[in-house]
């Protein structure tokens, strides 16, 4: 039951550490499930949990790395970071709308202070959700 809830904990973190401990949760589960005492249940889950910290963290960190730090091509929502957009409503630090790539997105001013009317051309600086996080277009296309 630890497992579980440790699982699912760790699906509202960002941390890549409570599923470590989950691993280990369930490996004492299993030594359980096989009659050890507990003891042993508790030598296995701190054995499990350290194990798996040492030697899959790394792993799943160098492959969560982002294409711009790795050097591959970016896909997805980094892809639209350096896009072109352009304002369909007045966007500024609250609230806005662009269109992007064909869809409409909503969108904020990189700074908050910042105003785009309708029809500017606005660049992606960043994607937070669902939420284009625009700058004037005033940078040359790369």
């Amino acid at each position: 039951m630890l497992g579980i809830a440790l699982a699912i904990a760790e699906a509202f973190t960002a941390t890549l550490l409570i599923i470590f401990f989950a691993v280990g949760a369930f490996a004492a589960a299993g030594a359980a499930a096989l009659g050890a005492p507990f003891l042993v249940q508790a030598i296995v889950f701190a054995l499990a949990s350290g194990v798996s910290v040492a030697a899959l963290r790394p792993i799943i960190l160098r492959h969560a790395k982002s294409a711009l730090e790795t050097g591959d091509t970016p896909f997805g929502i980094e892809a639209m970071e350096g896009s072109h957009g352009m304002v369909v409503e007045e966007v500024d630090g609250e609230h806005g709308m662009i269109k992007l790539e064909g869809e409409l997105w909503q969108a904020r001013s990189f700074d908050g202070t910042e105003k785009y009317l309708p029809g500017e051309r606005v660049r992606v600086v960043k994607v937070h959700g669902a939420t284009a996080i625009v700058w004037r277009d005033d940078l040359p296309d790369i």
